[in-house]
């Protein structure tokens, strides 16, 4: 199963990060391509997009200044079947995508993406302390993977800090 391509570019608003694709994603080359994923939904109700938009549309959020990259490029079924050769590969690889690209915000879709990346273990939903790479903000979300055991309203309202801090960091205030 190969990689799906990254959705980065430039001054990006939002990057948005994941453990890695699913096999569905591998299969359509989409990001949150399960349907069992509630990223689409979560986007939308917390305002981040004006309409739910389904991960074959994936492409159109790079206009809206929203990117997507994984840790871990190769497709799973689960994010335990991942190594750690894989993430330590990964970490390197994001650190480089990041200083490069300069998203305003990195969001990292699960505190273990954000743990395996940065190397915390304890730590907020939200924007945290220090950023790993000087110049962005850090954003730690919840998974919004169907498995995920918080209720939806509640990782929607930790979503729906984005936009907020999105239009801070546009306009200075």
């Amino acid at each position: 199963m190969n990689p799906i391509n990254d959705r980065i570019k430039d001054d990006l608003d939002i990057l948005f990060v994941g453990f890695n694709p699913s096999i569905r994603s591998g299969e359509t080359g989409h990001n949150y391509a399960n349907p069992n994923n509630r990223f689409w939904r979560i986007l939308h109700e917390s305002r981040l997009t004006e309409r739910k938009y389904k991960p074959e549309e994936d492409d159109q959020l790079l206009e809206l200044g929203f990117g997507f990259t994984n840790i871990v490029s190769r497709p799973t079924k689960a994010a335990d079947e991942i190594t750690k050769d894989e993430y330590r590969e990964g970490r390197t690889e994001l650190r480089r995508k990041i200083s490069t690209f300069k998203p305003r915000i990195v969001c990292f879709v699960g505190k273990g993406v954000y743990q395996q990346y940065s190397g915390i273990k304890e730590l907020p939903w939200g924007v945290q302390e220090q950023s790993v790479i000087p110049g962005t903000v850090d954003f730690v979300a919840p998974s919004s993977s169907g498995l995920v055991r918080m209720k939806i309203e509640d990782v929607i309202k930790i979503y729906s800090e984005l936009p907020r801090l999105v239009s801070s960091l546009k306009t200075g205030i």
